[in-house]
């Protein structure tokens, strides 16, 4: 019987906690009903620039490669990069643009724009672009906090197990500290995001000052990338909302604990 389960569950969890579950449960589920919507929404407008030809009749790596030449980046190499599983990216640490076997063989609207960001990213790193020098510095950390989140839990239960004789404290103050490190990495995120938008602008100048792009077309452009914006932020507040979901469950669970002890 699950209903009763989940009933005689939340009968030991206080009010406050039962609707803080209950509100970002339904937060989750609306975040998710949105983020199916901007994925069939990026996906339609993604194959159809993809399929719309660009007037430059110039596919993306060699829009890729000609801007790079443009801005004295000669040694700079433009890979391919699979084709659903990856994305086009452009990479500090190897120093290369990666760019999908789907999209940069295409003389499209999608490849030249998806060519041209990830060039623009690479050149503000050359010019050590503050916002860029940032990015690089910050993303070990955005991905550092939802990795340590579960490690920080096991060490909190061990150390109870060793020291604490099971009273909760290390597990309770490791969950703490792999929550706030959590909201660090949604800060850093949006930071990262801030860097991607200024890229975008970038790409669409460098297309237009080289002609390889008319202003019909940036305008298709920049609603694409307002698209993939959508998505990037909708996808770190559903991490977000995850991750609260979690430490108010592991908090549920303690208070059950508890209940189950002082009943036995």
């Amino acid at each position: 019987m699950p209903l009763l389960e989940n009933y005689e569950y939340f009968q030991n969890v206080n009010p406050v906690l039962q609707w803080a579950i209950f509100i970002v449960g339904v937060l989750i589920v609306a975040v998710a009903i949105f983020s199916i919507g901007v994925s069939i929404w990026l996906a339609y407008k993604y194959i159809k620039f993809n399929r719309t030809p660009n007037s430059a009749q110039i596919s993306g790596r060699d829009a890729a490669r000609k801007l790079l030449d443009q801005n004295g980046m000669q040694d700079l190499p433009v890979s391919t990069w699979g084709s659903f599983l990856f994305g086009n990216s452009y990479s500090h640490y190897f120093h290369k643009i990666r760019l999908r076997r789907l999209t940069q063989k295409q003389k499209s609207i999608t490849s030249l724009a998806m060519a041209a960001e990830k060039t623009a990213l690479a050149v503000m790193d050359k010019e050590d672009d503050p916002d860029m020098r940032a990015r690089v510095r910050l993303t070990p950390l955005m991905y550092f906090g939802p990795i340590a989140f579960l490690p920080l839990i096991l060490i909190g239960l061990l150390i109870d197990y060793l020291v604490f004789s099971f009273t909760g404290v290390a597990t309770v103050i490791s969950a703490l500290i792999g929550f706030s490190l959590y909201v660090v990495s949604f800060v850093l995120a949006i930071k990262v995001l801030k860097t991607e938008v200024k890229a975008q602008r970038r790409a669409i100048q460098m297309l237009m000052d080289e002609n390889m792009a008319t202003a019909e077309e940036t305008v298709l452009m920049q609603e694409l990338f307002h698209v993939y914006n959508i998505q990037y932020v909708n996808d770190i507040v559903m991490a977000f909302l995850e991750m609260v979901m979690r430490v108010l469950n592991f908090f549920a669970d303690r208070e059950n604990s508890g209940a189950f002890a002082r009943d036995n």
